[in-house]
């Protein structure tokens, strides 16, 4: 393969020769979505390639170990399951061949699978699923998403992972998929789910060939050379968690290959959002990342400036291993402790705005009101800052402290430097006694270290991967896989029980419920707090059309983007 025209020296030359402030877009730069759809109707170029930006290395392209939107958005674009997000964000069959035959009770689901093929040419097969979804659920694998996405969804997920917590035996034969023969799949689901569609449309539901699994061991997904494919394109360059390239080429071998438009993608990780703009503007990229605050308004009524609502909440995550984070007071004058509207506008300044619940706004419809959950729900909690002073003191004669010392977990990126210095200046300043120690990380490391609980209050963002509220709802039960943080209430816990299994076929029921679980997190126990809902902006150039933008899952798929005639 040639090399990038995108060579280290001109990234530095950019970086060196900036006058502005640098910075980069977005926190940490984890979970959304980006827009410039053109719908088809212009003539394609003739030279289909385009260089695009990141922010973020790839921590793993491994679909039972991928737990960030990087990962997700990259596994989509080479992988496929069962089905996938069209240009609308509606699921249709991928590597099914059509709609499925279901049972009366709606929990048994028999796919026909299409004729499709690995990029070494091998059938998928039905087996593939049975494969993934076990090694997906398999306590030894340590997957961040199996147990998160299958528990009390597939039949036997939960009695597998709750075996295992138990130190009990279990079977992942009793796993609900069953590969009838090579080309029909079984699936049996606890109870009807409306969003079944959308379950099996994302990456962690992928099929995997275990033969090829097996045979690289613990190599297997760990640069270009590790993998197969069998969705729209393959890597044709990528050296691990640390490269900061990577090449999408046409996979030929793909069932669809007439509708992929685009011969080559090349990206390239730039964490500086100002070099990412230089580097627009002279035309050695087609696409940045999301772009810093002192650069969205300098392309205020650009059309190559795109901005979307992200259903992406940012909040702080405060472990409670540490002692201190075990009282809600002190959680609580944390999360009172600083001004959120003026973080949004002025660190962010990119139409983000201001959090003060879980669920992002836009989201979701209560259906009893027919109004936003947001607007529902309400305000859990705001800046305040007399009474996060007096909820500070409270929880410090509670310790018997005077004063605390907590270490705050970032991302590397500038912006995600210039927020960490922000909630220094504004918690230490707000809450007499207390020092902030900022560390701030490569995303790579941030996730290892989140996945050991090695931090104190950490900046985490989540975008739903579904539609529907229990996508954020469950995510922090009692020993639930992205609970790292030692959260536990069991009256929480009962409600998000209760929804899931009781209340699937009461919809109105079943939001009220999963609303006074929200109040129980955030209102009550403050287990997180949050921060903003996050608006992208990004600079795309004009020629680029149908970049599919997802609301839920991954963000981005380029399986219909072109490049159009200029």
């Amino acid at each position: 393969m040639k090399k990038s025209k995108f060579s280290l020296l001109f990234i530095l030359t950019l970086v060196f020769s900036l006058i502005l402030a640098a910075c980069s877009g977005g926190g940490d730069d984890e979970a959304s979505s980006d827009n410039n759809e053109g719908k088809g109707e212009s003539k394609s170029a003739a030279k289909q390639e385009l260089k695009i930006l990141d922010s973020s290395e790839i921590p793993t392209m491994d679909t039972a170990l991928a737990e960030g939107s990087t990962s997700f958005d990259y596994i989509n674009n080479v992988g496929e399951g069962l089905y996938r997000l069209d240009l609308e964000n509606k699921p249709v069959p991928a590597m099914a061949e059509g709609e499925p035959e279901i049972n009366e009770d709606k929990t048994v689901f028999t796919f026909k699978l299409r004729d499709a093929k690995w990029s070494n040419g091998d059938p998928v097969t039905a087996n593939d699923f049975v494969f993934a979804w076990r090694r997906a659920i398999d306590p030894k694998t340590a997957s961040p998403y199996g147990p998160y996405m299958m528990g009390g969804k597939i039949k036997g997920a939960q009695e597998i992972t709750d075996a295992a917590a138990a130190k009990k035996s279990y079977k992942l034969e009793s796993l609900g998929v069953v590969a009838k023969d090579d080309k029909t799949l079984e699936v049996t689901l606890d109870k009807p789910i409306p969003y079944w569609e959308d379950l099996f449309a994302f990456p962690t539901f992928y099929p995997q060939q275990e033969k090829f699994v097996t045979e690289k061991g613990k190599d297997y997904a760990s640069n270009k050379d590790n993998m197969l494919y069998n969705g729209p394109f393959v890597m044709t360059k990528w050296d691990g968690p640390t490269g900061t390239e990577w090449v999408l080429e046409k996979n030929e071998n793909y069932w669809d290959k007439d509708s992929v438009k685009l011969d080559k993608l090349t990206f390239n990780v730039v964490k500086d959002s100002n070099a990412q703009a230089t580097a627009f503007e002279a035309g050695e990229v087609d696409r940045t990342w999301k772009l810093s605050s002192d650069l969205v308004p300098q392309y205020e009524g650009d059309d190559r400036l795109v901005n979307e609502l992200e259903k992406t909440t940012f909040w702080m995550k405060m472990n409670q291993q540490n002692e201190a984070l075990k009282n809600v007071n002190i959680r609580r004058a944390i999360a009172q402790g600083f001004n959120k509207e003026d973080f949004a506008a002025s660190i962010l300044n990119n139409g983000s705005l201001p959090a003060n619940g879980q669920m992002p706004a836009e989201f979701v419809t209560d259906p009893a009101s027919g109004k936003d959950w947001r607007e529902v729900n309400g305000d859990l909690i705001k800046f305040d800052a007399e009474a996060a002073k007096a909820s500070w003191e409270k929880g410090l004669k509670e310790l018997g402290e005077t004063k605390l010392t907590l270490r705050y977990l970032g991302g590397d990126t500038e912006t995600a430097k210039k927020s960490a210095e922000y909630f220094k200046n504004q918690l230490e300043t707000n809450l007499p006694g207390l020092e902030l120690k900022v560390e701030s990380v490569p995303f790579a490391v941030r996730l290892e270290r989140d996945n050991k609980q090695d931090y104190d209050l950490q900046e985490a963002g989540w975008g739903p991967d579904y539609r529907d509220p229990m996508s954020f709802s469950d995510l922090f039960v009692t020993g639930g896989g992205s609970n790292r943080m030692d959260y536990s209430n069991k009256e929480y816990d009962a409600l998000i029980k209760k929804a899931r299994t009781e209340l699937g076929d009461k919809p109105e029921e079943y939001y009220k419920t999963l609303m006074e679980a929200e109040k129980i997190l955030i209102e009550e126990d403050v287990a997180v707090a949050p921060i903003y809902q996050r608006n992208s902006a990004t600079l795309t150039a004009t020629k680029i059309k149908d970049i599919a933008v997802y609301d839920y899952g991954p963000d981005y798929s380029y399986k219909w983007a072109y490049v159009a005639e200029e």
